[in-house]
């Protein structure tokens, strides 16, 4: 019995036999080494973490309550407002300081510059008191507002003795102090200390 292979099944025969010629000596003929015995496998290794543990970490009844008494957390951890309470407390001074200017350009009457500067003073004293011996003392603003207060108190007192003893020392020595050209320069000087003030407290605030 014979069988007849299709003429297509011949040529692929005969073609895998060429290339099977054409590729001998060419190839890699040796054997593999066997590779598994040189890879060490990856072993699960025990971590023993550096803080211990607590039970009931994430319960909230352990939690702390935030310290917001605590100037710490206050300035620090909440980030306050920068500007300090000195000078918060010394910018509410400056109303005070510009009634007063107001009150020596208007040549308002002694009563109405006796009240404003008293006022002033108080509170510059509070200021004082508050903040004496603190490193706000060493604020320029600080020094500043000493000046200021020590002028206004001077200059006040100046003018009430001028009120008594003006017709009596008039023609004296000491009584040239409380003529009205003095007090008026006196005055002048006032108002410069006190617009300097103003102006050093805005740019600090």
């Amino acid at each position: 019995m014979s069988f007849c292979l299709p003429s297509h099944a011949f040529f692929w025969n005969k073609k895998n036999k060429a290339l099977e010629k054409e590729l001998q000596g060419k190839g890699y003929a040796g054997t593999l080494p066997n590779l598994e015995n040189k890879i060490e496998k990856s072993k699960t290794k025990v971590v023993t973490p550096i803080f211990e543990s607590q039970d009931g970490f994430n319960d909230p009844s352990d939690l702390k309550p935030v310290p917001k008494d605590n100037p710490a957390f206050i300035n620090i951890i909440q980030k306050k407002d920068k500007t300090s309470q000195f000078l918060n407390d010394a910018n509410e001074v400056i109303p005070m300081l510009e009634k007063l200017v107001d009150c020596i350009e208007d040549n308002e009457s002694l009563q109405l510059f006796i009240t404003k500067a008293n006022l002033l003073t108080l509170n510059i004293d509070n200021l004082t008191e508050k903040y004496n011996g603190k490193p706000e003392s060493f604020f320029e603003s600080f020094r500043k507002l000493q000046e200021v207060n020590r002028y206004v108190k001077s200059i006040s007192q100046l003018r009430r003795e001028a009120v008594t003893y003006q017709r009596y020392l008039a023609y004296s020595e000491s009584g040239s102090i409380y003529n009205p050209e003095n007090i008026n320069q006196q005055l002048e000087y006032l108002l410069e200390e006190l617009n300097s003030a103003i102006l050093l407290l805005r740019e600090e605030g």
